[in-house]
């Protein structure tokens, strides 16, 4: 991190819940330890753009661990750990993972100092610690910094990713890179059909027209490049989301057009695994495992400001 930047982080409150927040001279961000350290806000401060969805009409409670993340207020950055899908895993007495993994629904400790925030968790159903350190690189680049530390006896697979809840205020282009050409479909809502290949040039312009429709993409092979972004096409407003391919290598892209939330939001979603359940990375080869009393660390950046040639 670049020491010149200048930082302040303090406690706040959100919506009733004590919160964290972390600031710089051009970005804002917002965190709720106690329903699953969502981070609930992330401004980008010269043209004051809210990248994060709100809860709206939903009201922001604390989750009830084991339930449907769409029961609840589907809003902000919460984290999918250690799967996206409910399934089970294991032979013999299999093991039950519940919607969206488990640890969205549960409460983080959470320590600051002049510097960064972070939060941790110990897993209900598998044993382990999932960390998150979040911290600036420059005034207008954060990194998240992830550690899982594997507290069983046994070898700990897992699916990790992150899951934005990016609100649509405008026209915004998802920009993925140049050897991106064609996305697998893995949820065709109601117009596209599970397991084709879709041309990328015509699927990444979303509207914030609400069209009750919904649909989900990966990238079909590992990525060269650890980038993806939102474009704002009319103000300009950009957000970029970079990783280590080496240790994230796939991608997923969620749309919802009011299909599951209230208004159209897009998740942008580096991925450790492959596809959406952690039984299917498994038996698939991309789940990460863990070894037991070892560790596996992986970081992401974001960055807002600005796309080349706007003006603020």
């Amino acid at each position: 991190m670049d020491n010149k930047v200048k930082v302040k982080v303090y406690e706040g409150y959100y919506e009733g819940y004590e919160s964290f927040i972390l600031e710089s001279d051009e970005v804002r961000l917002e965190m709720v330890p106690e329903i699953g350290a969502k981070i609930v806000s992330l401004v980008y401060k010269p043209t004051g753009k809210e990248w994060l969805l709100d809860a709206g009409k939903r009201s922001l409670r604390k989750p009830e661990e084991g339930s449907s993340f769409c029961d609840w207020d589907m809003s902000g950055w919460d984290e999918c750990f250690p799967t996206i899908d409910c399934c089970e895993i294991g032979e013999g007495q299999a093991i039950t993972l519940p919607d969206h993994g488990e640890v969205w629904s549960r409460s983080w400790s959470c320590e600051a100092d002049s510097r960064a925030i972070t939060c941790s968790v110990d897993g209900s159903c598998i044993p382990y610690r999932l960390s998150r350190s979040v911290s600036f690189l420059s005034a207008n680049q954060v990194r998240l910094r992830y550690r899982v530390e594997n507290r069983g006896t046994a070898n700990m697979p897992f699916l990790w990713v992150p899951h934005p809840q990016f609100q649509v205020t405008e026209k915004t282009r998802i920009r993925l890179p140049d050897s991106v050409k064609e996305m697998i479909c893995v949820y065709g809502g109601k117009s596209l059909s599970v397991g084709n290949k879709y041309e990328w040039d015509q699927q990444s312009l979303v509207s914030p027209n609400m069209t009750t429709d919904g649909r989900k993409f990966y990238a079909p092979s590992v990525l060269s490049e650890g980038w993806c972004a939102l474009q704002g096409e009319e103000t300009g407003n950009y957000m970029e989301m970079s990783v280590c391919p080496d240790l994230v290598p796939y991608l997923g892209v969620w749309i919802d057009e009011g299909l599951f939330n209230d208004r159209t939001t897009i998740a942008l979603e580096p991925s450790i695994g492959l596809y959406d359940s952690l039984s299917r990375a498994i038996s698939n080869g991309t789940a990460q495992v863990v070894a037991p009393n070892e560790a596996f660390e992986w970081y992401l950046d974001l960055r807002v400001g600005l796309a080349a040639g706007s003006d603020a």
